[in-house]
């Protein structure tokens, strides 16, 4: 299964576009900060499954600020990482991910793309897709789980 991670789209739509179009993914995550952007995206590809979770900057009370997903065996959060405090390092995120028993640990908030495994869990932050045109792909399959990160115009493999 193909799935294109995206954060931090900020209103902008149309790179998150962009980068539907060259991955063409089985399913999209967005990571926050764009909670209206990825209904619009969600409207647009209807037939890919979307799974969005809110941003420090949604004021979305309601929305859910994370999500645990069992996908082929691998258990993966998707959060916007602000209250995991990502943007000063990453121990609070690295003891949730050994209590959660995480694969993987998926964040943005901080606009920088980075990936990193520690011990059991792999960390991946696609960065900011409205301010930089960044984006992750993951592939997962036979329970393995490979994760590249891309700008906007680079070749999808």
């Amino acid at each position: 299964m193909r799935i294109l991670v995206l954060s931090d789209s900020h209103g902008r739509v149309g790179p998150m576009e962009e980068a539907v179009e060259a991955v063409r993914p089985q399913r999209i995550f967005h990571l926050g900060d764009g909670w209206e952007d990825a209904r619009e995206l969600r409207r647009r590809y209807p037939a890919i499954p979307l799974h969005q979770v809110a941003g420090n900057c949604d004021f979305r009370p309601a929305a859910p600020e994370e999500e645990t997903l069992l996908l082929d065996g691998l258990r993966i959060l998707l959060c916007h990482g602000h209250r995991f405090g990502v943007k000063q390092s990453l121990l609070q995120a690295g003891y949730a991910a050994e209590e959660r028993d995480l694969d993987l640990f998926l964040f943005g908030h901080t606009h920088r793309p980075f990936h990193d495994k520690r011990g059991k869990c792999a960390f991946l932050n696609p960065g900011s897709i409205g301010f930089g045109g960044s984006f992750a792909v993951l592939d997962i399959g036979n329970g393995r789980l490979s994760a590249r990160l891309y700008r906007l115009g680079d070749v999808i493999e």
